[in-house]
């Protein structure tokens, strides 16, 4: 469910990590338009029209504005009303005092949504007003369709009601909509059973309303789980029907899983109603969401952070209405036993599942500024207060004294100076949170986040290489290349890290079924002293590491994350895996490299592969101990020497004594180098595998482009087959030029400056 939040949230990352916390205090400048354009004037959304454009020059000697972006922008909705409850307008901002955690904070947006007005007026005869939820207009384009309008999100969460409670809130809405819903409401309507579902964007047209609501019917989406059902604490025991089963499976596990999927789905609406302006209140029918303990706050406080962001408030509804407890239960819960009945366990053990069920709805709802509505005989009434509570408001901007990003909650209070005013706002956010305040859930939940992203993550950018090499019939090991540039350690050895940790991730998926049918998951901490930072920041950062799969189409995901600041890299390739032909001789790819390492057990990299991957003890790309280090960018100069790595499978007709495999090199469609055909390095007997391992210096190419071809074949027989790869030849470094001495009585003696290097 957490792919909603990338598109989303991405904009907001890249913009936070270019704006300075000071930067954040001061007022948002305007932009200037060019010396010879006509200057735009500043224009309040809420004002009059703009008057027309004049020329203007700019002024000498000044020096002209910086746009910037904020993201720290902290937006609470006010609502005065005087003792009747009617709304209190014209207010001005130093009428208003905000405090954050005790502490007084500047005003820096101000505005008041007159919804009454448009309520008041009745039916236009206009055209109804339509919006997206994903707000695909511009900010400023929605904001005029939405000015002055009530925004409410009729959601219905039918995984957790039964038929008869999902039937009761239904009708409950087709009330509000036929009876009660103005030309100054825009409504959308959401379900939410195994995914998010939009039956109608927001609109104030009734009959498409209606339509939509008319739609929900129960189904097999609902009752997936029974919100009800709450965990033994410690000390106690369930007791309950003995219904002769031969296993009694304990729903904890499962109820984890599906609270989370609840909560989740609320983050990612209130991360898709971020793109409209305003204040949107989320009228959320449930029957309620059972937590079981600690595992389900981590989801909680992310879906309560995303709708305080998008200000978003949630209105949540006990679909299951007036309720009287009935000892033992009703019709739908299985007889209790033993003396339970008697001593009142059972019924203390009702009222405490009711009330877990509770305890989220009510939390989701004061945290976010909505309210929450348990035992109604009229489950419409909640639309009332709604309405009420949204007749008009201000809405109130500052930007936070407080520079920490530490993930923490923020009280805040707003105080107006209106003598009787009763004020009802926001009772405080979640601040942002940087890397080094991740707890152990969070570094997880980013990578999860990470890998779900429709978007690459360009934060760490990282350069991939993959082959494949048979291991049998039905196996076939993908090695998994990874460079990162130096770049990487240069913010550990900045702050004097001794240290410096990498974590990398790998998904792969069948593009059929979809399904993951393997997955990766190593860290490697890199030791900092200087000799292995200079080492590591000449020859990069390079990881290997590899899946075993079986022949056929997939998708694979990579990601490496810097675990100091966070830094995300993303990287995803196809993969297709061909099954081996019988009776016919098959090449491996062609591995090219630069470097061969002994091998050894290296302290650095951690691994956690699970599965058929584990049990790999010898990898294909080691050989007379040595392994060989493949080249991901695949650039060299003339000054190296060229390692070719390759296998060849032959089938059981033919003979590995004669196999023989040579290179040759292409340029422009034309052979220009070729080298002997050698015999096998390695042959296994077992797996009719034959390893080549072919070196040869670089100094007698010309620099360019080309095409490397291996090929095989058996001696004596019509067995044959080639593989082909790309390498760049470029030039080696020049040494540096000396550069001209400055003239002048000022001179000073400067570096010198490193000569261009070649483009191959």
């Amino acid at each position: 469910m957490r792919e909603f939040l990338q598109q989303a949230m991405a904009l907001w990352l890249a913009a936070a990590l270019l704006v300075p916390p000071a930067a954040a205090q001061s007022p948002q400048p305007q932009p200037v338009p060019a010396p010879d354009a006509p200057q735009q004037p500043t224009v309040n959304p809420r004002s009059a029209p703009p008057p027309p454009q004049q020329e203007q020059q700019p002024t000498k000697g000044k020096q002209p504005p910086v746009i910037r972006s904020f993201t720290d922008l902290v937006l609470i909705d006010v609502e005065v009303t005087d003792r009747s409850g009617k709304p209190i307008q014209g207010l001005k901002p130093e009428q208003f005092t905000i405090t954050e955690d005790d502490r007084a904070q500047k005003i820096s947006s101000f505005e008041y949504s007159d919804i009454e007005k448009i309520e008041s007026a009745g039916t236009t005869g206009e055209e109804p007003v339509v919006v997206a939820l994903a707000g695909a207009a511009s900010p400023e384009t929605i904001r005029e369709e939405v000015r002055d309008h009530r925004l409410i999100v009729i959601f219905f969460d039918m995984s957790s009601m039964q038929s008869d409670e999902l039937l009761r809130a239904r009708d409950s809405a087709l009330k509000f909509v036929q009876k009660k819903m103005s030309p100054a409401d825009l409504v959308a309507v959401v379900t939410f059973g195994n995914r998010l579902g939009v039956l109608v964007n927001f609109t104030n047209d009734k009959d498409a309303v209606e339509h939509a609501v008319s739609r929900i019917t129960p189904g097999k989406d609902t009752q997936l789980a029974d919100p009800l059902y709450s965990a033994a604490t410690n000390g106690e025991s369930d007791v309950q029907e003995d219904n002769g089963a031969a296993f009694a499976p304990d729903e904890t596990e499962f109820n984890v899983f599906n609270t989370d999927r609840k909560l989740a789905a609320m983050e990612g609406l209130a991360n898709i109603l971020r793109g409209v302006p305003g204040k949107k209140a989320v009228i959320q029918f449930s029957s309620g969401i059972t937590q079981t303990g600690e595992e389900n706050r981590t989801q909680l406080r992310a879906a309560t952070d995303a709708a305080n962001r998008a200000n978003v408030s949630f209105y949540t509804v006990d679909s299951r209405g007036l309720m009287a407890a009935i000892p033992g239960g009703d019709a739908t819960a299985d007889a209790s036993t033993g003396t339970s009945m008697f001593s009142g366990a059972s019924v203390f053990r009702q009222v405490d599942s009711r009330q877990d069920s509770r305890d989220t709805l009510a939390t989701l709802a004061s945290d976010t500024g909505g309210r929450a509505f348990f035992d109604l005989g009229d489950l419409s009434e909640a639309f009332d207060k709604v309405q009420q509570d949204m007749t008009g408001y201000y809405l109130l901007g500052y930007y936070s004294a407080n520079p920490l990003r530490d993930g923490k909650w923020r009280t805040v209070k707003v105080k107006v100076n209106i003598p009787g005013a009763r004020v009802r706002f926001r009772e405080g956010y979640y601040a942002p949170k940087t890397y080094n305040y991740y707890t152990t859930e969070d570094r997880e939940r980013q990578l999860e986040d990470a890998m779900r992203a429709d978007r690459p993550l360009v934060e760490l950018p990282i350069a991939l290489e993959t082959a494949q090499f048979r291991l049998s019939e039905k196996e076939i090991f993908v090695p998994i290349a990874a460079k990162l540039s130096s770049s990487a350690l240069q913010w550990a050895e900045k702050h004097g890290k001794h240290q410096a940790q990498f974590d990398f991730a790998a998904e792969v998926r069948n593009v059929n079924t979809g399904k993951a049918v393997a997955a990766l998951r190593d860290t490697i901490t890199v030791q900092l002293d200087t000799q292995r930072f200079q080492e590591i920041n000449q020859r990069t950062l390079l990881y290997q590491g590899g899946v075993i799969l079986e022949p056929g189409n997939y998708k694979m995901k990579f990601l490496a994350r810097e675990n100091e600041s966070g830094r995300v890299g993303t990287f995803e390739d196809d993969l297709i895996l061909r099954p081996p032909q019988p009776g016919r001789l098959a090449l491996s790819s062609v591995l090219l490299s630069s470097q061969l390492v002994p091998v050894e057990k290296n302290t650095e990299v951690q691994k956690k592969a699970i599965g058929a991957d584990a049990k790999l003890q010898h990898s294909p790309l080691e050989m007379s101990g040595q392994r060989i280090v493949p080249s991901v960018t695949r650039v060299f100069t003339r000054q190296q020497t060229l390692y070719v790595f390759f296998q060849a499978y032959y089938p059981a007709k033919a003979d590995p004594a004669n196999l023989r495999a040579g290179l040759a090199f292409f340029r422009g469609g034309i052979r220009v180098s070729a080298t002997p055909l050698v015999a096998a390095a390695e042959v296994d007997s077992k797996t009719r595998t034959a390893s080549f391992r072919i070196s040869l210096p670089l100094d007698k190419l010309p620099t360019g482009r080309y095409t490397v071809q291996a090929i095989a074949i058996a001696a004596g027989s019509e067995y044959s087959a080639f593989a082909r790869t790309y390498l760049a030849l470029r030039a080696p470094e020049a040494p540096p030029a000396p550069a001209a001495a400055p003239t002048g009585a000022a001179a000073a003696v400067v570096p010198a400056a490193a000569a261009p290097t070649p483009k191959p």
